[in-house]
């Protein structure tokens, strides 16, 4: 029970304190901000909070980011610039490779041109060498040909005399041999 009579000690004092602050002299509106007889100090205090934070903001922190800004579009600036000077050079660069390309193809086509020119050269003159070596080895075959007919005539032309003596005398005549000869000649003729 003793534990009982505390609490109901401790809740009589609030409801006390509570009649005391309702019931108590009338001082007591509400909410101070809502007071009109404290409003002329709290528009001073208004007042000058916004004007300390005017001047931080304008002599502090805008100032700052006002340099910052300035200092990221410089170098933004500074950035395009490059990049402008940097695609020039590559033009360029480009261009110096399209030109030295055109030139190495130049120098390989003219190569090519004298390649083709020295080439045909020794063609023509292997071609040359090659007729004439024909034209030799012709006009000695044609050589050993009209050799070759002139023994085999001569040849005939003698088989021919000794066959036509031997027909003779098989036939049991008997024949000189300037008319074996004769008659030989004469069929050699195609008389």
């Amino acid at each position: 029970m003793a534990g009982n009579t505390d609490t109901h000690a401790v809740a009589e004092a609030g409801h006390g304190a509570a009649d005391a602050a309702a019931h108590g002299g009338g001082d007591a509106v509400g909410m101070p901000q809502l007071d009109f007889s404290s409003w002329p100090n709290q528009i001073f205090w208004l007042i000058v909070t916004l004007v300390v934070i005017y001047f931080i903001l304008s002599r502090v922190a805008l100032p700052r980011i006002a340099s910052v800004l300035a200092e990221r579009a410089g170098t933004v600036t500074n950035d395009i610039a490059a990049a402008e000077e940097l695609k020039l050079k590559a033009q360029e660069a480009e261009d110096a490779y399209n030109q030295a390309l055109a030139d190495a193809r130049a120098e390989a086509n003219r190569i090519i041109g004298e390649a083709k020119a020295e080439i045909q050269a020794e063609l023509d003159e292997a071609n040359a060498k090659a007729d004439a070596e024909i034209a030799a080895r012709t006009a000695e075959s044609e050589k050993a040909i009209a050799d070759i007919r002139a023994n085999a005539v001569a040849s005939v032309e003698e088989v021919a005399k000794a066959t036509a003596a031997e027909i003779v005398a098989a036939l049991g005549g008997s024949a000189d041999a300037s008319t074996v000869d004769d008659a030989v000649q004469s069929q050699m003729k195609g008389a």
